[in-house]
């Protein structure tokens, strides 16, 4: 079987949806997402969950005309992102459960590229506790809501916690 990865053109793809969506929202989540890189001291970092829910909703409408194929090279770009950081330092510092550990991977993409890609340098910028649920099958529902099935991203790998064996010491 091939394994499938995802191409630099949907990665971007992906990044650029996800930043649309937050921008359409304004200066104030702007703000909120700017402070999780150098959280200023007494910062309250939960408040961006408030803005969670627009969020997705602007990221659904903007992707009311994907084709299935773009929906499965999104949801293959997902799932690599949730796969990457299923590492053991991340869980530590996130906290949960199996299913709350990848709802908090879930919030961690949900909140953008520059947010991701620091929290994956320095685990400590994760907020504990924080989950977006939602977010962790977002095209694969988007998917079967419109083509009556789930994507099949090819990819040979699985987004579920302690998936990734590199990133656990076991």
């Amino acid at each position: 079987m091939t394994t499938i990865l995802p191409t630099a053109a949907d990665e971007a793809h992906f990044w650029a949806l996800i930043e649309s969506a937050w921008a359409t929202l304004g200066d104030e989540p702007a703000r909120l997402r700017a402070e999780l890189l150098a959280p200023p001291p007494g910062a309250d970092l939960c408040a961006i969950d408030a803005w969670l829910d627009r969020f997705l909703e602007q990221l659904t409408a903007d992707c009311a005309d994907l084709s299935a194929q773009e929906l499965t090279a999104l949801d293959r770009v997902l799932e690599r992102k949730l796969y990457d950081i299923d590492r053991e330092d991340i869980h530590e510092a996130t906290d949960g459960s199996d299913d709350g550990f990848l709802y908090a991977r879930g919030h961690i993409v949900a909140l953008g590229r520059a947010y991701y890609e620091a929290v994956s340098a320095d685990p400590r910028l994760a907020i504990m506790d924080a989950y977006c649920e939602v977010m962790c099958y977002f095209f694969t529902h988007l998917h079967e809501k419109r083509f009556g099935d789930w994507p099949r991203t090819g990819s040979g790998i699985s987004r579920e916690s302690g998936r990734n064996r590199a990133g656990w010491n076991h």
